[in-house]
């Protein structure tokens, strides 16, 4: 992620950090948030297909949700990665 960016990393982490919590009080169960995230990456995905979008955009389009899944996934294991660590990850297919 360009880093002139601070406003979208931090957005990104609050994002996360809500989803956690929406987790950790029970109104959702994990699965259920991988499960609403991977469905709005297919939305965005398909939709960017139709608009003709080239392959950095739909990147740019699914980072977020890529980011917002993998941080989920790191807290369910007790981990608790930087931005900077999920972004490698994210960038090494992960």
């Amino acid at each position: 992620m360009n880093t002139a960016n601070p406003q979208l990393e931090g957005l990104y982490l609050a994002l996360s950090a809500l989803c956690d919590l929406l987790v950790d009080k029970g109104v959702v169960e994990r699965e259920e948030l991988h499960d609403a995230l991977q469905k709005a990456e297919r939305t965005a995905v398909a939709e960017s297909h139709v608009d003709g979008d080239t392959e950095s955009r739909r990147k740019a389009i699914a980072f977020p949700i890529h980011f917002l899944l993998l941080a989920s996934k790191c807290t369910a294991r007790g981990e608790v990665p930087s931005f900077h660590e999920l972004t490698r990850q994210i960038g090494r297919g992960g």
